[in-house]
C-alpha cells in the first residue's frame, strides 16, 4: 500500500463530517471533481473501498482506520503548531468525544470547564450509552470515550476513573399507589418503570440482581437524563439515578429509597487514542481530576 499525502487524509476527513463531496469541496477551497480525485487516488493506492458514496458519506471498515488515521494526524498537526507558537494558524477542530448521559448531566462539564480558556480547545460531544461507546472509539468517529468497557479498544489506552453510584427510587406517591404497605422491589415486577431509551437495560439488571426475577413492566422511555429524573418525581415509574441527582430528593422526602441496602455502582473509564498530543494530555488530567472529585 502506498502511502497516503497529507491533502489525501485532510480530504478523506472533511468528506466524512461534511456528510458529502460538494460540502468537504466548501471546507477545503477546491472542486467536488478535486475531492473526488483525491478519493479515488486513495482508494487505488489502498486497493479497497474507502467510502460509501451515500447520503451522509459513512466509511467503510477500511475507511474508519483511515479516518482515524486521519484525525490522528490533524491533531498531531495542530499540537506541533501550538507548541512553535503558531497562533495565527488553522484553528483547532472540535475533539470528539463520547460521553453517557448520566456522566455528561453529573460531572463530566466541569471537566471541560476546568481546562485553561487560552488552550484554544473546543469540543463535539456524542452522547451514547457507556455500555456502547466504545463503538465510536473503534469507528474513529471520537478521539476518546467515557465508558464502561476496561479492555482497551485497539490503538486506545485505558484507566479507572472510579465508579457512579446509583440509587433505585419512586415517589412517595407513587410508592402510596403500587405498594401501600410500603416499598417492596420484589414485589415489582409489573409496576411501570423508567427507562432512559431501549438501549437502557440498568433497571433491568439491578431488579434480577436484587429480587432474581425478570422485569416485566410497563415501559416509560424518557431519553433526557434531567427529564428522567423529572419523571422520577413525578410518580411516571421507578428507576435508577446517581447520587447526585437524588439525594437531596431522599433527605427531603420528594424520592424514596427501594432498595436502600443495594446501591449499584458503574465503573467507569477513560479510553483514548494513544498519541502524544499536548490537548489529549491535558484533557486527560482534567477528566481524570475532576472524575476523583465526583466519582466513588
Amino acid at each position: 500500500m502506498k502511502t497516503f499525502q497529507l491533502e489525501q487524509l485532510r480530504t478523506f476527513a472533511a468528506v466524512v463530517e461534511g456528510g458529502t463531496l460538494e460540502a468537504a469541496a466548501r471546507t477545503l477551497y477546491v472542486t467536488p471533481s478535486a475531492i473526488s480525485q483525491r478519493l479515488k487516488a486513495m482508494e487505488d493506492a489502498a486497493g479497497q473501498i474507502l467510502l460509501q458514496r451515500t447520503n451522509p458519506a459513512r466509511p467503510t471498515p477500511a475507511g474508519e482506520a483511515v479516518l482515524r488515521f486521519a484525525r490522528q494526524v490533524r491533531q498531531l498537526e495542530w499540537d506541533a503548531r501550538q507548541e512553535l507558537g503558531d497562533r495565527d494558524g488553522e484553528q483547532s477542530r472540535p475533539i470528539p468525544l463520547v460521553v453517557n448521559a448520566d456522566s455528561l448531566s453529573t460531572w463530566f462539564l466541569p471537566a471541560l470547564a476546568s481546562l485553561p480558556p487560552g488552550l484554544g480547545a473546543s469540543f463535539e460531544l456524542h452522547r451514547e450509552d457507556e455500555q456502547h461507546s466504545t463503538q465510536l472509539l473503534r469507528t474513529g468517529m471520537v478521539m476518546a470515550a467515557v465508558t464502561a468497557t476496561p479492555e482497551a479498544v485497539q490503538g486506545c489506552s485505558v484507566e479507572a476513573l472510579g465508579a457512579l453510584r446509583y440509587r433505585a427510587v419512586a415517589s412517595p406517591g407513587y410508592i402510596s399507589h403500587w405498594w401501600p404497605a410500603g416499598p417492596e422491589l420484589a414485589a415489582g415486577s409489573r409496576v411501570p418503570v423508567v427507562d432512559f431509551d431501549r438501549k437502557d437495560h440498568l433497571q433491568d439488571e439491578f431488579f434480577t440482581a436484587v429480587t432474581g426475577a425478570v422485569l416485566a413492566a410497563p415501559r416509560h422511555y424518557v431519553p433526557s437524563s434531567a427529564e428522567f429524573a423529572q419523571a422520577i418525581r413525578l410518580g411516571l415509574g421507578w428507576g435508577l439515578l446517581p447520587e447526585q441527582q437524588c439525594l437531596a430528593d431522599l433527605r427531603s422526602g420528594d424520592l424514596m429509597e427501594l432498595a436502600p441496602e443495594h446501591p449499584l455502582d458503574v465503573s467507569l473509564y477513560w479510553q483514548r487514542w494513544k498519541i502524544d498530543s499536548l490537548l489529549l494530555n491535558q484533557l486527560s488530567a482534567a477528566v481524570r481530576e475532576t472524575a476523583a472529585k465526583h466519582l466513588r
